[in-house]
């Protein structure tokens, strides 16, 4: 399959809004997303970025039967490890369904590994649902570990009301 992998820009946020819906109703939380396309375009492409992204782009002949031409995405943003340094984060790897299994999914999670190996990273982190057996065993297969299982962490959350309480002095 012919595709492309480059980094996203300001017109690609409304494919990029499009994708993180289908993911959302993968993973069975549609009704958990909240960002918008403006949500997107501001705090992925203003002067202090919160995230980056890369899409996956397929020709004009391979375009979905909605006229898609952009099949796939990962948003990421740099972090830091207290004992080991510099890390990258991967908020979101995606491709459409009829695109998986053809290495797309496999070059973006590599490209974002590029990324952060040229920033200086010496890790990449992300979370995976604990029923997605396909996506873990790709995560497995590319050398990836899991954290939980292997060192005890658990992925923790603060928000809405409760992080307004813990904001408070």
């Amino acid at each position: 399959m012919d595709f492309s992998i480059r980094a996203a820009n300001v017109e690609d946020c409304k494919d990029i809004a499009r994708m993180i819906v289908e993911l959302a109703e993968y993973e069975k939380v549609a009704d958990h997303v909240k960002v918008t396309q403006r949500d997107l375009e501001q705090d992925g492409f203003s002067k202090n970025p919160f995230f980056h992204g890369i899409v996956a782009e397929v020709p004009e002949q391979h375009k979905t039967k909605d006229g898609h031409t952009k099949i796939g995405y990962a948003l990421y943003f740099y972090s830091y490890s207290s004992w080991s340094g510099r890390a990258i984060y991967m908020e979101d790897l995606y491709v459409m369904p009829e695109f998986r299994g053809k290495s797309i999914g496999k070059a973006l999670m590599s490209k974002v590994a590029q990324l952060g190996l040229a920033a200086g990273c010496n890790q990449l982190n992300f979370t995976v649902l604990d029923w997605n057996k396909p996506s873990l065993d790709f995560y497995l297969s590319q050398g990836s570990f899991d954290i939980t299982a292997d060192m005890g962490y658990h992925c923790m959350r603060c928000e809405g009301e409760a992080l307004e309480h813990l904001a408070q002095p």
